[in-house]
């Protein structure tokens, strides 16, 4: 019997990874503790209001890592993540009752055979909207 070794052959438009992620106002106050960021508009909706925003939003960096989490998970080892990149686009709002959701699809958006690398392209949605929360979201990834 011979040891073989299985390659995976990755191809541009394949998609590697696809997560939903639920957020409620005690997600916002548990992130807020964690990093520091004790902004009121992540836990008032009355300031929210105030500012003009839509109700209570996510912080963007927890829309960010939650974003990225899928393709870590794929990888097996957050090491291999070589660089990630966002723009925010548009705001999570977190509802006081029902709270939002994050949907995230990865998918290769570029390979370099050569150098063991690839573009991962996420697409991150909140709730039912086809809009998504980030824009020109990339990660370069060392693949496994």
């Amino acid at each position: 019997m011979s040891d073989e070794i299985v390659v995976h052959r990755y191809e541009v438009g394949e998609v590697v990874a696809e997560a939903r992620y639920p957020l409620t106002r005690e997600s916002l106050v548990r992130y807020a503790g964690a990093s520091g960021d004790f902004n009121a508009i992540h836990y008032r909706d009355d300031v929210a209001a105030e500012v003009g925003l839509p109700g209570v939003l996510a912080h963007g960096m927890l829309t960010m890592g939650l974003a990225v989490q899928p393709v870590v998970e794929w990888l097996g080892d957050p090491a291999r993540v070589l660089d990630y990149q966002v723009r925010f686009t548009r705001p999570v709002v977190v509802d006081p009752v029902s709270g939002a959701s994050i949907a995230v699809s990865a998918k290769i958006g570029q390979l370099d055979e050569a150098a063991g690398t690839g573009r991962i392209d996420l697409t991150v949605t909140a709730g039912d909207e086809p809009a998504t929360v980030l824009g020109k979201a990339q990660v370069r990834v060392s693949l496994p």
